[in-house]
C-alpha cells in the first residue's frame, strides 16, 4: 500500500541533489525530442531550480514517485487552473519524466499563462512537450501554439509550426494570413488564401477582414470582394466594414459608399468606417451629413466617431459644426488624441481663443498637442506666442520633433527673426536629434526671402542635399513677386515648369514679369507654351458657413439662389471702399487682357463672392470665416482689408498655407504670403 511520505532537509539531505541530477537527465533527453533548431530553447539555471522544487518539501502536491499517477496530472491540471505558473512549468516536467500527459484544457491554460508572463522560453518549452510523442498536438492546441509565437513576435517560428501542421482549419489559416499581412507580405497573405480554399478550407469574415488589408491594388480588392460574395459574406458586418476602409484608402469612396448602403443593418462599427472613410478623403461635407444621419437613427458617437468628424470639420472650416461635436466629446472621459483633434480643429478654423482654451484645460498634452498650438498660432499670425510657447515646452513639454520644429521656423519666418531662425535650423540636430527636412528647408527660404535676401535664399537652394521641389520654388517665386525681382522671379518660374508644366499660376506670372518688362517675343513663347499644352487652372473655389449649412461658390458663378442680393452687395461694398482707396489690382491677370475685362475677372473671385454673402447674412459680432482651395490673389487680399475696415468686422480666410485674420485694414500676414 502506497501512502504519502514527508520528507524534511535534515532527513533527506540527498533528495534535492537526486531531483536535480533527474531534472537535469530529462533536459539532455527532452532537447531532442525536436530537432529543429529554431524551437529548441536555451533554458536558465531558475528553471532547473523550479523544477527541482517540485521535489522539495514545500511543494504543494506529492513526490512523483510515491503517488499515483493521476495524482500529479490532476495537481498539474490544478495549478494549470489557478495560474501558479512557475509551479505548473516544473509538474510539467515532472509529468514528461515519467512519460505522464495532462488533459488538453489543462494545456491551453499553460500555454495562455506562458503569453500573460511573457514567458517565451517557457512557451517553447510547452510545445516540445506536446510533440515529444511524435505526434502533432491537438488542433486547436497548435492554433494557440501558433498564435502564442505570433503575440511574442516570433513570426518565423508561427510560420515553422503552421507549415508542419498534419491538420488545419479556418483558423489556423486566418492566423497565418493575419501574420504576412502585418508584415506587409502581402502577396504571401493573397497567396495563403488561395492556398486554404484549394485544402478545401472556407474562409470565415475574420480571414476576409484579415486579408483585405493585404490588397495592394483595386484589382486585387476586386478580386477578394468577388470570393466574399461567393461565400455568402458580403452582408457581414465586420466585412463590410473592412471593404468601406479598403475602398477608402484607394480613393474610391464612391464604391464603398455603395457597399454600405448595401447593408440592410448598421452598427456603429460601419458608420465610423464610412464617415471615416470620407473624412480621411477630402469629402468633409459628405462625412458630416453621415455623421447627422447617423445621429437620427439611434448611434451614439464613440471617440472614433468623433475623432473623424472633428477631422472633416478641419477640412471645411466649419467652426460651429465643430463646436457641436465638441459638445459631444464633453460626454465621454477626458481622451488625448480627442483633446489634439479638438485642438487641431480649433487652431485650423482660425478660433485661437478656443483652442486656448482647450490646450489649458488638457490634463495631459504630448508633443502633437504642443506641436499643433505652437503651428496654429504661427499660422494664425502670433508668431512670438508660437515662439514663447516652444520656450515653455522646452522646460515643461516632451522632447520636440519634426513637426514642432517646422512650426517654429514658420514662426520665425513670419515675425523676421532671422537669427532666430539660423540658429534652430542649425541646431536642431544638435540640441533635438532631428535631421533637417524639406519643410525645414521651405520654412528658411521663406525666412530669407521675406526679408528680401534673394540673392541668399537662392544660394541656399543651390546647396541643399537634395533637389528642390515646387514648392520651394513657389516660395522663392512668391518673394520676388514682393520684392521685384523680376530675373530670379523668371529663374524660380521656370524651375516649376520644368517640374510641373502645367502650372498655370506660373506661367501666367511669368508672363507678366515679361511684360512688365516689355519683353514681349518672351510673352508670346509663354502664351504659346500654355496653349499647346492645353493648360487648364483650377478654379478657384471658396465655401462659408451660415446658418448650420455650408455654401460654396466658385470664381464666376452666380448661380447660388441669393445670387441677386449678392451681386448688390458687392456694388456696394466694391463702391465703398474705393472711397478709402481701393483700386483693383490687375498683376495676377494676364497682361494683353483689357483693362475692363481684367477687373470684370478679378470682381467674380470666389472669395468676394463669399465676402459679400457673409457681409449680407451674418451678424456683425461674429467674425466671417472662410475656406480657398487656392492662395487668396492680390486685389482680393486689398479687398478683405478694407471691406473689413470699412464693415468694423474681423474677416477670416484660411486658404492653404496659412490664416489671413483682417481687422481694422490690416492682415496678421503683415501683407506677405
Amino acid at each position: 500500500m502506497n501512502q504519502d511520505r514527508k520528507y524534511t532537509r535534515s532527513q533527506d539531505s540527498s533528495l534535492l541533489v537526486r531531483s536535480i541530477n533527474v531534472s537535469q537527465r530529462y533536459m539532455k533527453a527532452f532537447s531532442r525530442c525536436i530537432p529543429s533548431k529554431p524551437l529548441r530553447p536555451s533554458l536558465p539555471p531558475a528553471f532547473y531550480r523550479s523544477a527541482a522544487a517540485l521535489l522539495l518539501p514545500a511543494s504543494s502536491f506529492p513526490l512523483p514517485n510515491s503517488s499515483p499517477p493521476h495524482s500529479l496530472v490532476e495537481t498539474f491540471a490544478s495549478l494549470c487552473q489557478r495560474g501558479a505558473f512557475s509551479d505548473a512549468i516544473a509538474a510539467m516536467v515532472s509529468l514528461e519524466g515519467h512519460g505522464l500527459r495532462a488533459d488538453p484544457i489543462s494545456y491551453l491554460n499553460l500555454i495562455k499563462l506562458c503569453i500573460r508572463n511573457n514567458a517565451v522560453d517557457e512557451g517553447r518549452l510547452v510545445h516540445r512537450h506536446l510533440s515529444s510523442d511524435g505526434d502533432h498536438p491537438k488542433l486547436f492546441l497548435s492554433n494557440t501554439l501558433m498564435s502564442m509565437y505570433t503575440k511574442f513576435g516570433l513570426l518565423d517560428e508561427a510560420r515553422q509550426l503552421f507549415d508542419r501542421m498534419g491538420e488545419r482549419n479556418v483558423v489556423s489559416w486566418t492566423t497565418m494570413i493575419s501574420v504576412m499581412t502585418n508584415l506587409k507580405r502581402n502577396e504571401e497573405a493573397l497567396r495563403l488564401l488561395i492556398s486554404m480554399q484549394r485544402e478545401g478550407v472556407a474562409p470565415n469574415m475574420y480571414t476576409f477582414s484579415a486579408v483585405l488589408r493585404a490588397c495592394q491594388t483595386l484589382a486585387s480588392l476586386w478580386s477578394v470582394h468577388c470570393c466574399i460574395v461567393k461565400y455568402g459574406l458580403e452582408s457581414d458586418v465586420f466585412v463590410r466594414s473592412s471593404l468601406i476602409d479598403v475602398y477608402s484608402k484607394f480613393g474610391d469612396l464612391d464604391y464603398g459608399y455603395r457597399v454600405f448602403k448595401e447593408m440592410a443593418t448598421r452598427d456603429l462599427v460601419v458608420w465610423n468606417s464610412i464617415i471615416g472613410g470620407f473624412a480621411q478623403g477630402g469629402d468633409g461635407y459628405k462625412a458630416i451629413n453621415l455623421f447627422t444621419q447617423m445621429r437620427r437613427m439611434g448611434f451614439l458617437a464613440n471617440q472614433g466617431t468623433l475623432a473623424s468628424v472633428l477631422r472633416a470639420c478641419t477640412g471645411m472650416v466649419v467652426l460651429e459644426m465643430g463646436r457641436q461635436v465638441h459638445v459631444h466629446v464633453l460626454k465621454h472621459e477626458r481622451d488625448l488624441i480627442l483633446n489634439n483633434a479638438l485642438l487641431d480643429m480649433y487652431c485650423k478654423c482660425g478660433s485661437l481663443d478656443d483652442a486656448d482654451a482647450v490646450f489649458l484645460r488638457m490634463s495631459e498634452r504630448d508633443v502633437i498637442s504642443w506641436s499643433t498650438m505652437i503651428s496654429g498660432l504661427a499660422q494664425n499670425g502670433r508668431s512670438s506666442d508660437a515662439l514663447k510657447l516652444f520656450d515653455s515646452m522646452k522646460i515643461l513639454g516632451p522632447k520636440p520633433n519634426y513637426i514642432t520644429i517646422v512650426g517654429v521656423l514658420f514662426a520665425c519666418s513670419h515675425a523676421g527673426l532671422v537669427e532666430d531662425g539660423w540658429y534652430y535650423f542649425r541646431s536642431m540636430k544638435k540640441l533635438f536629434d532631428i535631421q533637417p527636412g524639406r519643410e525645414h528647408y521651405g520654412c528658411m527660404v521663406d525666412l530669407l526671402g521675406r526679408a528680401g535676401k534673394l540673392e541668399e535664399a537662392l544660394k541656399f537652394i543651390q546647396d541643399m542635399n537634395f533637389e528642390p521641389d515646387t514648392v520651394i520654388w513657389r516660395t522663392l517665386l512668391g518673394a520676388c513677386r514682393v520684392h521685384k525681382n523680376a530675373t530670379l522671379a523668371a529663374h524660380a518660374a521656370k524651375e516649376i515648369l520644368r517640374l510641373e508644366p502645367d502650372d498655370e499660376g506660373a506661367y501666367i506670372l511669368l508672363s507678366n514679369i515679361y511684360a512688365d518688362s516689355h519683353r514681349w517675343t518672351e510673352v508670346e513663347q509663354v502664351r504659346k507654351s500654355m496653349g499647346d499644352r492645353r493648360v487648364r487652372k483650377e478654379p478657384g473655389r471658396s465655401w462659408i458657413e451660415v446658418g448650420k449649412k455650408i455654401h460654396v461658390f466658385i470664381v464666376g458663378d452666380m448661380s447660388h439662389p441669393q445670387a441677386d442680393g449678392i451681386e448688390k452687395e458687392l456694388s456696394r461694398l466694391i463702391s465703398r471702399i474705393a472711397n478709402i482707396g481701393y483700386v483693383p489690382d490687375t498683376d495676377f491677370v494676364l497682361h494683353d487682357v483689357g483693362k475692363e475685362q481684367k477687373e470684370e475677372s478679378l470682381r467674380y473671385h470666389s472669395e468676394k463672392l463669399a465676402i459679400a454673402f457673409g457681409v449680407l447674412n451674418s451678424t456683425r459680432s461674429k467674425p466671417i470665416r472662410i475656406m480657398k482651395n487656392l492662395r487668396i490673389c492680390g486685389d482680393c487680399h486689398t479687398f478683405a482689408k478694407l471691406v473689413a475696415k470699412s464693415e468694423d468686422m474681423t474677416i477670416i480666410i484660411r486658404d492653404p498655407v496659412r490664416f489671413h485674420h483682417f481687422q481694422d485694414g490690416a492682415c496678421s500676414c503683415g501683407d506677405y504670403w
